[in-house]
C-alpha cells in the first residue's frame, strides 16, 4: 500500500475523526475495539457504514456530521478509514479516498472491485439483442382505439405537436412506434400543464397506466443506463429461452422508457422482443434487479385498457443454467455445475473438504469465478480457466497465485473476498498488488496521527 502525510485540511484533521474513533471505541468497550485496539467503516455524504451495536446515539450523529461536513468541503462523496488506538488513547487514522482503480466496498471498510482494465464493464454489459426479424405487433396494438380512448378519458389534455414528436425522434435516434406517438398526441404530460393540480396529474397516471414521462424525458434504456458494481454485475448472465416473450438483457437499445410505476420500476416499449414477444409490447425494469425486464401488456392499447398480460415467465425447460453456485444449500459439487455454457460459477459456504476445479478446466464460456476462503483444494488450477475476466478469492488464494505468478492475465477486474471484520490494512496492500500487474493507480492512505 501507499501512506503519505499530507498538508492539514479539514477532512484531514485527526480532531475531525476523533469524536467517531471514541464513539466506536466506546460502543465496543467490552469487543472487538477493546481486543484488538483496531476499528473502521466508511463515511460518505448520503450515510454512513459504522461497526455500531444497537442504534445510533444522538452525539454519534454528531459525529459523524462533522466528517460529512469536511466531506463537502473537499469535495469527496466517500472515504473509508480503519485505525489502531492503543489503551493510552494514542491513535493511528488511515484514511482511504476514492481510487479510479477501485470501486467502492458494498457495506464493507475493505476495498471492492479492481478495475484493472479502465473502461472495461463484464460481459452481459456488452450483449445486444438478437435479431427478431419476424417480430410484428399485437394483433390488439390498435393506435386510433388507443388515441380515441385516452381523448375521452382526458378531454382537456394538451398534446404535442408533431414538431415535439420529431424532436424526440432525433434526440433518441429511432422512430417512435405509432402506438407511443398516439399518446403523446393527446397529452404531452408535462407537469407545468397541471399547475397545481395534483388532482389533473392523477387522472393522468389513471387514463394511461402508469406515470407517463414527458416526450424530453423519453430515453433508450440501454445497458449503460443500468449501471452495476462489478462484483454483482460479473455474477449474471444474459439468458434467453427459445419461448421467451422478453429477451434476458441489462439492457437494449430499442427498449424506449417511457413511464414509471409509481415505484421506481421502468415502463418501455420493446422493439427487441424475445422469439414469442411481439413488436412493441410493454416491458417493466425492476429497480431492483440489474438484468431482465418482466412482460407488462401485449401493446400499450392493452396497458391503457387495462389488458395486462398473463402469460406466464418462461422457465426455459430443463437447460442448464449459464451460473451456478456450490454451496451447502445448491449444487453438492462443481462436477454438478459444469457444462460447455456455464458461465458464472459461485463457491460459497462449504463444509467438506476443498474442492478441486478439475471438472471446470478449459470450459470456452466460464468467465467468473467467486470462491469463497478455504473451498479451493489447489487455487493454481485457476491457471486452466482461460477464459476468466472476473475472479473473485480470499486473500490466502491469492496469495498463493501473486507468488505463482499465476494471476491470470485476462482478467478486466477482481476483488479479494474478506471474511468476517478483518483488519483491512493488509487487505489494501494485497489489493495494491494486484493491481500494480496492471499498472492501476494504487490504493493511496492519507495517515493521521493524535490522541483520544
Amino acid at each position: 500500500m501507499v501512506d503519505r502525510d499530507i498538508p492539514a485540511h479539514s477532512l484531514n484533521d485527526f480532531a475531525t475523526w476523533a469524536p467517531v474513533l471514541r464513539l466506536l471505541r466506546d460502543n465496543h468497550a467490552d469487543g472487538q475495539a477493546a481486543r484488538t485496539g483496531r476499528v473502521a467503516g466508511s463515511i460518505g455524504r448520503d450515510g454512513w457504514s459504522l461497526p455500531l451495536r444497537g442504534r445510533m446515539p444522538e452525539s454519534g450523529r454528531a459525529a459523524a456530521e462533522r466528517v460529512r461536513s469536511a466531506l463537502e468541503d473537499a469535495g469527496v462523496e466517500e472515504i473509508s478509514f480503519s485505525a489502531e488506538m492503543s489503551p493510552s488513547g494514542k491513535s493511528v487514522l488511515r484514511l482511504r479516498a476514492p481510487s479510479p482503480a477501485v470501486e467502492s466496498g458494498i457495506g464493507t471498510p475493505h476495498p471492492g472491485a479492481l478495475l484493472l482494465v479502465e473502461g472495461a464493464v463484464p460481459q452481459p454489459w456488452r450483449c445486444l439483442p438478437d435479431p427478431a426479424p419476424g417480430a410484428v405487433p399485437a394483433p390488439s396494438a390498435d393506435p386510433e382505439l388507443l388515441e380515441r380512448t385516452l381523448r375521452e378519458r382526458l378531454p382537456d389534455a394538451i398534446g404535442a405537436t408533431q414538431a415535439e414528436i420529431a424532436a424526440a425522434e432525433a434526440r433518441l435516434g429511432v422512430t417512435l412506434p405509432e402506438e407511443l406517438k398516439a399518446i403523446y398526441r393527446v397529452t404531452r404530460s408535462r407537469w407545468e400543464d397541471w399547475g397545481d393540480d395534483q388532482e389533473a396529474a392523477i387522472r393522468h397516471c389513471t387514463a394511461v397506466g402508469c406515470e407517463l414521462f414527458g416526450l424530453d424525458d423519453l430515453y433508450i434504456a440501454d445497458a449503460e443506463s443500468r449501471p452495476s458494481p462489478w462484483e454483482f454485475a460479473a455474477m449474471i448472465a444474459v439468458d434467453t429461452p427459445p419461448d421467451a416473450a422478453v429477451q434476458g438483457l441489462v439492457g437494449s437499445p430499442g427498449w424506449i422508457a417511457f413511464g414509471d410505476n409509481g415505484g421506481g420500476d421502468r415502463l418501455a416499449v420493446d422493439l427487441t422482443p424475445g422469439p414469442a414477444g411481439h413488436l412493441g409490447q410493454v416491458v417493466m425494469l425492476s429497480h431492483e434487479e440489474y438484468i431482465g425486464a418482466s412482460l407488462v401488456a401485449d401493446s400499450l392499447t392493452d396497458l391503457v385498457t387495462d389488458r395486462l398480460s398473463r402469460r406466464s415467465r418462461r422457465s426455459g425447460g430443463d437447460r442448464p443454467s449459464p451460473v451456478a453456485y456450490v454451496n451447502i444449500r445448491r449444487l453438492p459439487s462443481i462436477e454438478a455445475a459444469a457444462h460447455p455454457g456455464l458461465e458464472v460459477l459461485s463457491i460459497g459456504v462449504w463444509d467438506d473438504p476443498p474442492l478441486s476445479l478439475a471438472p471446470v478446466v478449459g470450459l470456452p464460456r466460464l468467465r467468473t469465478l467467486s470462491a469463497y476462503p478455504g473451498t479451493l483444494a489447489d487455487p493454481l488450477e485457476i491457471t486452466g480457466l482461460t477464459a476468466l475476466e472476473f475472479l473473485e478469492l480470499g486473500p490466502d488464494d491469492w496469495r498463493v497465485l501473486l507468488d505463482a505468478g499465476a494471476v491470470p492475465r485476462t482478467l478486466s477486474a477482481a476483488a479479494v473476498l474478506v471474511r468476517g471484520d478483518s483488519d483491512p490494512q493488509p487487505i489494501v496492500a494485497l489489493a495494491n498488488e494486484i493491481l500494480a500487474l496492471w499498472n492501476r493507480p494504487p490504493i493511496i492512505q492519507t495517515v493521521l496521527r493524535g490522541e483520544l
